[in-house]
């Protein structure tokens, strides 16, 4: 059975056939997904989904991508939502160096994500973290808030960086990347990490693995993932399979 830790079904991509592929993921070996928001609306829409499916989990928070017209102040929005039974996180949040550019932009997100690690320190709650180009800053972030719990996923930090979030408890999840003919740095962490620290994810519908690279991704391409780490841990895809799912049920109190 496979848990899906990261995946945006509310999407637009899945506007053709959401309910088809929701409703057929169960028969197709999915045990579990955590769909996180990444503003208000999408993370309302995480919710209403949770609420339909019974193995689909919500998280909750503002992502760096979309601060746009927002202020610290609009963090009060979430807190219902941060309490609704089936939301299990917050996120996902974080820094993007990559499209966030001005020095303006950039502080107020390092602000909201400041203020949302906060937020998830005061719930008890484990923190989704996005971090592109912004290793420095997300990792002395994560140094501020000893008391946050969380997993950085789509993980693209450095085998030195990844030993400095193990050491402080953090959990790492990998997508369909790692499979990809010019990944270095996650299969080189992968190597390393115990494997009661990671977790699978599709960040669907993005980040689709090989041999699928380029097409929509959803949560049964999981496997292939899974391959690959099970390639360079020495271990089968099953056992791969079975041990993150017990990692996310864990990481997410479920």
């Amino acid at each position: 059975m496979l848990f899906d830790t990261h995946a945006h079904y509310y999407d637009k991509a899945f506007d053709p056939d959401r309910d088809a592929l929701l409703s057929a993921l169960p028969e197709r070996g999915v045990e579990l997904v955590v769909c996180p928001g990444c503003d208000l609306e999408s993370s309302r829409a995480s919710v209403a989904l949770a609420e339909r499916y019974d193995y689909l989990y919500a998280a909750a928070g503002y992502h760096p991508e979309n601060l746009k017209g927002v202020a610290l102040a609009d963090l009060d929005a979430l807190l219902p939502l941060l309490a609704h039974e089936k939301v299990k996180a917050v996120g996902e949040i974080g820094l993007d160096y990559y499209w966030v550019k001005t020095p303006e932009a950039r502080a107020f997100s390092r602000d909201m994500f400041d203020a949302q690690l906060s937020l998830a320190e005061e719930l008890d709650l484990p923190a989704i973290v996005h971090d592109r180009d912004a290793h420095k800053d997300c990792l002395d972030m994560v140094r501020a808030h000893p008391k946050a719990r969380g997993v950085f996923h789509c993980c693209a930090v450095s085998l030195e960086d990844a030993k400095v979030l193990l050491d402080r408890g953090w959990m790492l999840s990998f997508t369909g990347n790692i499979t990809f003919h010019n990944a270095k740095r996650g299969p080189e962490v992968v190597r390393w990490m115990p494997l009661d620290r990671l977790m699978l994810e599709t960040d669907a519908p993005y980040m689709a693995p090989e041999p699928h690279r380029g097409q929509r991704c959803d949560s049964t391409l999981i496997p292939c993932t899974a391959a690959k780490v099970a390639q360079l841990k020495g271990s089968s895809t099953e056992e791969i399979l079975r041990i993150t799912l017990e990692n996310g049920r864990r990481f997410f109190n479920l």
